[in-house]
């Protein structure tokens, strides 16, 4: 049977009927929203649920977006992203709260363990482990759509926002940095239990052996990073690290998703190498992980660049309960009502 999670009136936030775009929640809550619309729109695919049958277009009808595009998967047909246009009735135009409104939002889903889409979105996780990505032909019809997107923005690249959860995630980010990196634009960002591709030490219970392990892990990543950079390419890398600083996304987190919980200690070990004279080897550690300086043995400029490593993020963490796997990863936490968050940016200098 199809899941209740499809029908937004049964699970999306129907609470929110009047969205103010200068408050971080309802932003968080619509983005979040308009992410599980392409989740529900290839499951209309797969049920074969068309016209009024279709559950993914109360996901966006909702909050006065329209359908613009969709993204398909030329590998195996499956519906993978949307490009959102903002169109609000005039009547519901409040200038205020609209100023900060999106003109047009680029959502991505993550993996579905279902067949009809398991097979390639489990491939494309797997190219995560190998920063391969970039080289898909499911990223390049994302950067296709986000280039078209920004160019139908007519200059306002703030107005364009990203949006994606878990896989989906990944593919905003490779997108947003590659464009950042260009100078061509710094886009809003909205990421969902991102991955990070790292041993999750925040699952640990003592806070003191968290400690101990990220500051060792920094001193040996500090280390090989400056043994295989010292040929060269280190400071193109580090360049290229700190021209993302411009771009801040917003990075939502569950400590009980050992996906994406690494990024709470990620940041917050940075201060904390600062605070015990060692700013230069956490900074240096930061831009690095030892997996990708070794898979880049060979290819030149001292290793692989990590796709889960950036400089700065706005970090949203729910501290709410959380009883298994799939609640902690899911998209579902994002748009309650009664979330327990904390928030911190972080801004790399």
């Amino acid at each position: 049977m199809p899941s209740l999670k499809d029908l937004f009136d049964a699970s999306g936030p129907t609470y929110l009927t009047y969205v103010n775009w200068n408050c971080p929640h309802h932003q968080r809550s619509v983005m979040a929203s308009l992410v599980q619309g392409v989740y529900v729109l290839e499951r209309d695919r797969q049920w074969n649920r068309q016209g009024p049958d279709a559950r993914a277009p109360a996901w966006w009808r909702f909050f006065h977006f329209e359908l613009r595009r969709v993204l398909v998967d030329a590998a195996d047909g499956s519906i993978f992203g949307a490009v959102y246009a903002f169109q609000p009735p005039f009547h519901l135009l409040d200038n205020t709260a609209a100023a900060s409104a999106p003109h047009y939002v680029v959502a991505f889903r993550g993996t579905i363990t279902k067949k009809g889409s398991a097979k390639r979105d489990l491939e494309l996780d797997l190219q995560l482990v190998r920063n391969g990505l970039e080289g898909k032909s499911r990223f390049r019809v994302a950067m296709q759509a986000i280039h078209d997107t920004v160019a139908a923005a007519a200059g306002q690249h703030d107005r364009v926002w990203l949006a994606g959860h878990s896989l989906g995630s990944a593919i905003a980010t490779l997108a947003a940095k590659t464009l950042a990196r260009a100078g061509a634009a710094v886009l809003p960002t909205f990421l969902f239990n991102a991955p990070f591709l790292s041993a999750p030490v925040e699952r640990i219970g003592d806070r003191r052996v968290r400690q101990g392990i990220r500051i060792a892990s920094s001193f040996v990543t500090a280390g090989v990073a400056a043994v295989l950079q010292r040929g060269g390419g280190g400071g193109v890398r580090d360049a290229s690290f700190s021209a993302l600083a411009a771009w801040v996304p917003n990075l939502f987190v569950n400590p009980a998703d050992p996906i994406s919980a690494e990024y709470v200690g990620y940041f917050d070990h940075r201060r904390k190498m600062e605070a015990i004279g060692a700013g230069a080897v956490g900074r240096l550690a930061t831009r690095n992980s030892v997996k990708d300086l070794l898979l880049g043995i060979g290819k030149g400029g001292g290793g692989c660049e990590p796709l889960h490593l950036f400089p700065s993020a706005v970090l949203t963490v729910n501290r709410g309960p959380s009883p298994d796997f799939k609640t902690a990863h899911g998209i579902h936490q994002w748009w309650r009502p009664d979330l327990a968050l904390e928030c911190t940016a972080h801004y790399y200098t």
